[in-house]
């Protein structure tokens, strides 16, 4: 860890020999404790720590305090629950802690307020990462269905790395090589210690902010090698989930061909090193003029193909003997399809004239047996009034006052009364 190095000047005296007089008088306990506090608050404003948990509380309240010691010395621990702690912190646990140093006037001890920790020890990361993992695998963060293909000719290509490391000299190397006409945009951020994966997930928000012809088609988010504890701020949920909400697909570019990291798992495509995620983001320069030239190869042999099949047929026109054998087949051609099309249509028309026969065959048929003189051969009789009307019954000739009717027989008529 690198130490935090201070400029006597820069901390305000308690007590100065120039400005002590009998007339002052001593401070009161607050105000020292005040003077202190201001002192060590303007002294320590940032400090990365690590060591030991101990005498853990996780506190109704939601806050968490904690001794951080070592073998020589040890210091209280708070951290708020408006700060999110994404693993199980406990007793005996080595962790990294980032904050400022301030003081508890109520008790008068200084304290560190922590804005961030995680794990120290590799087997305490391992496990750490495995808690995570299964969080957010629940979560749908790794779900493939989510995942957008890596665009093939991308105008605009995005990086997320340290603008010293190696890793970002390969991957401009192999983008020159490859496809020399991409554009690159680097948003240069730590890799590593605690506080790199705030620098990195806000660098992904950025290229996400970014529109019309400034939009970045994919993002390269990545670094080199190195140990669990090196590559740990790509295990951080910050990292995670920003490249979870970007709308610019992801590949994730980190450490060797052996490391994983969260990530990779949230991204849309994991490039086992730098320089082969610069190769999975481009075409190959090589391969498209390759491909160009066979097409090129192709299209000539199709023309030539297509001119020598014109000038077989300019030669058979300008042969008056070919022409007129070619014309005599053409016709005999022409004149086979229409026989065939005027038998179809003869055939047709048979068919339909038959259907049409069947059906009025079938119509009259029904008819004849609707005739009123058939019902009265099967031997009924029919009632008319004098005025022709058919009477389907007596009350209603008798009801009109009228007396007379006539009888329809199947071969006459008859005049009756009805007294």
């Amino acid at each position: 860890m690198p130490r935090q190095s201070y400029s006597k000047a820069a901390i305000p005296p308690l007590y100065r020999e120039d400005a002590a007089t009998e007339d002052a008088g001593p401070l009161t306990v607050s105000a020292l404790t005040k003077a202190i506090r201001e002192s060590i608050e303007f002294g320590f404003p940032n400090v990365t720590v690590e060591g030991e948990v101990s005498n853990f509380i996780d506190h109704r309240s939601g806050h968490r305090y904690w001794t951080l010691k070592d073998a020589g010395a040890q210091i209280s621990a708070v951290f708020w629950k408006t700060r999110p702690l994404h693993f199980d912190l406990r007793d005996g646990m080595k962790v990294v802690c980032r904050g400022r140093l301030t003081v508890y006037p109520p008790r008068g001890n200084y304290q560190l307020d922590v804005f961030q920790v995680r794990p120290s020890g590799v087997g305490d990361l391992q496990q750490a990462y495995e808690e995570r993992y299964q969080r957010l695998l629940a979560e749908g963060l790794f779900d493939e269905s989510r995942k957008r293909p890596i665009p093939r000719f991308p105008q605009t290509i995005g990086i997320v790395t340290s603008e010293n490391g190696a890793a970002l000299h390969d991957m401009l190397a192999t983008l020159r090589r490859r496809y020399p006409i991409v554009k690159v945009v680097l948003r240069a951020t730590a890799v590593q210690g605690v506080g790199a994966e705030l620098e990195i997930a806000r660098a992904i928000q950025q290229f996400n902010m970014t529109y019309g012809t400034d939009r970045t088609d994919v993002l390269i988010v990545g670094r080199g090698g190195g140990s669990l504890e090196d590559l740990w701020c790509f295990n951080e949920e910050a990292v995670a989930r920003a490249i979870y909400a970007s709308r610019i697909p992801v590949i994730s570019a980190v450490g060797h061909e052996v490391d994983f990291t969260i990530a990779d798992f949230v991204a849309d495509l994991r490039a086992p090193t730098p320089t082969a995620a610069a190769e999975l983001a481009t075409p190959d320069r090589e391969e498209l003029i390759s491909a160009l030239n066979g097409s090129r190869m192709g299209l000539t042999r199709l023309m030539r193909q297509i001119i020598k099949q014109l000038r077989h047929h300019v030669n058979i026109a300008s042969d008056k003997r070919s022409l007129a054998i070619a014309l005599s087949n053409a016709v005999r051609s022409l004149r086979g399809r229409l026989n065939s099309e005027i038998l179809d249509a003869t055939r047709s028309a048979v068919h339909s004239l038959e259907r049409r026969r069947l059906t009025l065959e079938r119509d009259t048929a029904k008819l004849a047996a609707m005739n009123p003189d058939r019902v009265l051969d099967r031997g009924y009789t029919a009632l008319e009034s004098l005025d022709g009307e058919i009477i389907p019954r007596l009350q209603n000739l008798l009801s009109g006052g009228e007396k007379n009717g006539i009888l329809i027989f199947a071969d006459g008529r008859i005049t009756v009364r009805f007294d």
